[in-house]
């Protein structure tokens, strides 16, 4: 909670005068913050699946493998046990593979190899003089709408919007005078809870879609799936989730929030203060502009010719290319080149020296964050090892279809369960190729396509991605959310997240009844709704 004076006079309103679902939040708020610190909370969580591994092992938990023999991943007898962790073995592999753990989690490479180049940017000035430039005529609802369709939109590419955009909006809204962490969620809801949304088609696409066919082969061997099936639904989302996101950063969450204390930061804010270009800012912005174009320039020979070197030099394609794969690198030139332009231009920066200084600085505020990654990373990991996550995706799918089900409301069903199980299962591609083998088949055997089977999951599992510390970058948000508010618990985070998953939820899941049995759209080229077993 705040200790802002508006939320010490909001604290003097009655509670029955105040509206239930501020009140609800409230209470998530106030039992999330009892918890204690995120890092122990990790640690605590590692050492309780060791324990929960062993007496799981003990009393024999096991389930069928849903995945078709020969498939990727499955065990040999059919069978996924629990890995007992709290044994002579379990000892052993927790010992040897605690520095892999850390050093092989996905985000930490990602985060601070970018920040590198985003350090050089922010310390030069020119982050903050872009942001002034950008939004210093602009209304308090359109930047919230910016905001949060520019998180949609760096879904092509994940690690941008986590690492760059989210801090970004955040600062926005403080230099604004608006609460920087209402901006924080604005752009976390974009980035992560309308993550299947996009104008464009991403690598997830494919990667689904494959695990969708694959699927699909159980019941029709011939049926294919292509990377495209969910397109015009996902097109259509983009515009809902925009809407939705912008409603509840205005309506719900910055009236909680209420006034921001810049007592509350645990860093120097000054480089956040609003403030008219200079006529230096303008002409440094000037010629970090141009070398952004001379960027692109040389990224586009590289990438848009079919001999260009960062294509896939096997099929000649973007997809799968050195260009998608090292898109982190391509973040440091961007940052880095213009932020160095501007530097030198403005006096800012006149050498390699306050460069390097710069990405000192810049690694320096990720202590917390890089420590809070070692025991995240080891409960990430170890939930993996014992198989529990995906024995409980199984159990909740088996659950679900022990309902018996047959008509459209059956995917309400399974939108929650996806929603569900996403909360133990981070990663899109992981829950699905578990969940898939089953509910594909299920549900074609009903009469639905797997293209409108699997758009529905997607739906399930991107609104919950905003307020479980199983996805990878939650610790992220935590530690970009400890710079404007140094003693910041789990619960304020959460609670902060909820509205936006219980409404991305519902207009979502509504948009989905609407657009494919309401009107019988299509949700993608191609794409048929119905299947005749």
């Amino acid at each position: 909670m705040t200790t802002s004076a508006s939320s010490s006079e909001q604290s003097q309103v009655p509670a029955e005068q105040r509206k239930a679902f501020t009140r609800f939040l409230d209470a998530v708020e106030w039992l999330g913050n009892l918890l204690p610190h995120p890092i122990t909370l990790f640690a605590m969580f590692a050492i309780g699946v060791v324990i929960i591994s062993g007496i799981a092992s003990y009393f024999g938990l096991a389930v069928a493998d849903p995945r078709p023999v020969g498939a990727a991943g499955r065990t040999p007898d059919g069978v996924i046990e629990v890995f007992n962790l709290f044994s002579g073995e379990g000892l052993r592999i927790i010992v040897t593979s605690l520095v892999t753990n850390f050093t092989g989690f996905a985000p930490l490479g990602t985060v601070l190899v970018a920040l590198l180049g985003v350090g050089v940017a922010e310390h030069s000035g020119l982050l903050s003089a872009a942001v002034r430039g950008l939004v210093m005529q602009a209304s308090k609802r359109t930047v919230t709408v910016i905001v949060v369709f520019a998180g949609i939109l760096s879904n092509t590419a994940s690690e941008l919007g986590y690492v760059v955009l989210i801090p970004l909006a955040a600062m926005i809204f403080h230099s604004l005078g608006r609460h920087p962490l209402a901006g924080l969620a604005a752009a976390f809801a974009g980035v992560s809870g309308g993550y299947s949304a996009n104008l464009l088609l991403g690598t997830v696409d494919p990667l689904l879609s494959g695990i969708t066919e694959s699927a699909a082969h159980m019941i029709d061997p011939t049926y294919t799936v292509g990377p495209e099936v969910n397109w015009f639904f996902m097109i259509t989302s983009t515009f809902l989730i925009t809407i939705v996101g912008s409603w509840v950063t205005i309506a719900i969450v910055e009236p909680k929030l209420g006034v921001y204390d810049p007592k509350e930061a645990s860093v120097d804010l000054s480089q956040d203060k609003m403030g008219k270009l200079t006529a230096a800012e303008k002409r440094g912005l000037k010629y970090a502009g141009l070398s952004v174009l001379g960027v692109c320039a040389l990224l586009a020979i590289s990438i848009v010719p079919e001999w260009g070197v960062l294509r896939n030099q096997e099929t000649g394609e973007v997809a799968g290319s050195p260009f998608l794969k090292g898109i982190v690198a391509l973040i440091v030139v961007f940052f880095a080149v213009p932020g160095f332009v501007y530097g030198r231009v403005t006096g800012t920066m006149h050498n390699d020296r306050d460069v390097i200084n710069a990405m000192s600085k810049s690694m320096g505020t990720m202590g917390m964050y890089i420590v809070l990654v070692f025991f995240a990373a080891q409960f990430v990991a170890f939930f993996k090892i014992t198989n529990l996550g995906t024995i409980f995706a199984v159990l909740g799918a088996d659950a679900l279809q022990s309902i018996g089900l047959t008509g459209p409301l059956v995917f309400l069903f399974f939108i929650m369960m996806c929603g569900f199980v996403n909360l133990m299962l981070g990663s899109a591609s992981a829950q699905w190729a578990v969940t898939a083998p089953i509910f594909v088949p299920m549900l074609m055997l009903l009469g639905y396509a797997p293209e409108v089977i699997q758009a529905a999951y997607r739906i399930g599992d991107s609104v919950t991605n905003i307020i479980t510390p199983m996805m990878s970058y939650f610790g992220l948000i935590v530690s970009f959310a400890t710079r404007y508010k140094k003693d910041l618990g789990m619960g304020t985070l959460i609670a902060t997240m909820i509205p936006y998953s219980i409404f991305f939820f519902i207009g979502w899941t509504a948009l989905f009844f609407i657009w494919v049995f309401a009107l019988g759209m299509p949700v993608g080229p191609g794409a048929a709704t119905y299947y005749s077993p």
